[in-house]
């Protein structure tokens, strides 16, 4: 009896399967937990700010997503989550989030974005 052992997806993989997910959507935030239940305090303020836009957005929950977990950091240079992309651009984490929401730059940066 044997028992197929799960590949792990290489690096390479890894950064396809994100280059499809930041480029298919036109917002995608990467974050512990989902929208309806974030993990951690971080995706929860950061998530909301999104919410409050009333503008679709994707997401991807990295506790679900180990090998994003892992890749993600050194595929946008940026340590931390959660972590919003824009039109396959980095926006930041939650502190720049919330310093677009307070001035009012990122309803229109996401705006922008569904509407290209």
């Amino acid at each position: 009896m044997s028992e197929e052992v799960k590949q792990q997806p290489t690096k390479e993989e890894v950064f396809a399967r994100i280059q499809r997910q930041v480029t298919e959507n036109p917002i995608v935030i990467y974050m512990k937990g989902t929208p309806r239940f974030p993990s951690c305090g971080f995706s929860a303020r950061a998530v909301q700010a999104l919410i409050d836009q009333n503008i679709d957005f994707a997401f991807v929950d990295i506790l679900q997503n180990p090998e994003i977990r892992q890749y993600l950091p050194e595929y946008g240079d940026w340590p931390t989550f959660p972590q919003l992309w824009v039109k396959g651009e980095l926006v930041g984490g939650c502190d720049i989030i919330l310093e677009l929401q307070a001035n009012g730059e990122l309803k229109q940066i996401l705006s922008e974005a569904v509407q290209a």
